[in-house]
This record gives structure tokens, C-alpha cells and sequence, in this order.
């Protein structure tokens, strides 16, 4: 398993990626929206001056089988960053395969080269799945609202 972050001659994997991660949460219930999101839009925000998201694939021999779209927020209250996960997805067939535990790997590395004090994100509450994976990892539920729980991960403390 290998993880690498994403190039601009990425977007087009980056979109269907995308795709399918709103299929996902769409057959959980959890997205029933239509995405408005498109090549040119990522190719601006993700790889313009000024990047608003990261993302990391995570490949088995050359093939993307999963991907994590993250950015940085920041606390001027404690003076330091954190990293917001905003996707991770990971192909069906692949699941429990460990393309899951090597993009959170490479986050708490990221994470951890970048002074941040923790990784937070939210999953659905019907995605008991992904929940207990987060769990075996050591990520906590923090709150939570009708079916979106808020996690919060601090792996290196």
C-alpha cells in the first residue's frame, strides 16, 4: 500500500473520487443533494495560488483505491492548526484491506509535522462501519447531532 498526495493531472481521479464517495453517502442516507462540484472547480481550489484542500490517494500497485480530502483549520485561541478531514473513501473491494489505516496514517504524520494538535471530521451515525473503524483507531465521538458525529483524533500525544 502506498500513499501519495494528488498532482494537477489528478482531477479528473480526484472527481470520480469524488463521485463516488456522494453515491456512498447517499445509499446510507447521509447526502441526497446533487453535487456541484466539477474538474474546473477543483482544478482552481485545489491547485490554484492559493490550495483550500489537500488530497492523499492511497494506491496498490499504481491503482488508486481510496482517497482523503483534507485542509487545515486554525485556533487562535491555542495558537495552532489542526488538520479538518473532509472525505475518506475508500473502494468497496479494497475496504479492511489497511488503504483506510494508511491515508489516516499519512494524516497523523501530516499532522504531526505541521504542530497540529489534533485531526477532527464527522461521519454519519448509519455508517457504523467506518464509526468502528474510527474507533480502532482511537478517535472519539465528541458530539453529536441527529445522525452526524463530530470525531476528533489525536494520534501522537
Amino acid at each position: 500500500m502506498k500513499v501519495r498526495s494528488a498532482h494537477p493531472n489528478d482531477v479528473s481521479l480526484i472527481f470520480s473520487f469524488i463521485q463516488k464517495k456522494s453515491e456512498f453517502d447517499r445509499n446510507i442516507g447521509a447526502f441526497s443533494d446533487i453535487l456541484q462540484v466539477s474538474e474546473d472547480k477543483l482544478r482552481t481550489t485545489l491547485f490554484g495560488a492559493i490550495p483550500f484542500s489537500y488530497v492523499l490517494f492511497a494506491e496498490v500497485s499504481g491503482c488508486a483505491v481510496g482517497f482523503a480530502l483534507y485542509g487545515f483549520r486554525y485556533s487562535s485561541f491555542v495558537g495552532q492548526p489542526s488538520v479538518w478531514l473532509d472525505d475518506l473513501y475508500v473502494d468497496a473491494e479494497m475496504r479492511s484491506q489497511g488503504a483506510g489505516a494508511a491515508l489516516m496514517g499519512k494524516l497523523a504524520q501530516i499532522a504531526k509535522e505541521n504542530n497540529c494538535t489534533h485531526l477532527a471530521w464527522n461521519a454519519d451515525a448509519r455508517n457504523s462501519r467506518g464509526l468502528s473503524f474510527y474507533n480502532r483507531l482511537g478517535a472519539e465521538i465528541t458530539e453529536q447531532h441527529g445522525n452526524r458525529c463530530f470525531l476528533r483524533w489525536i494520534p501522537y500525544s
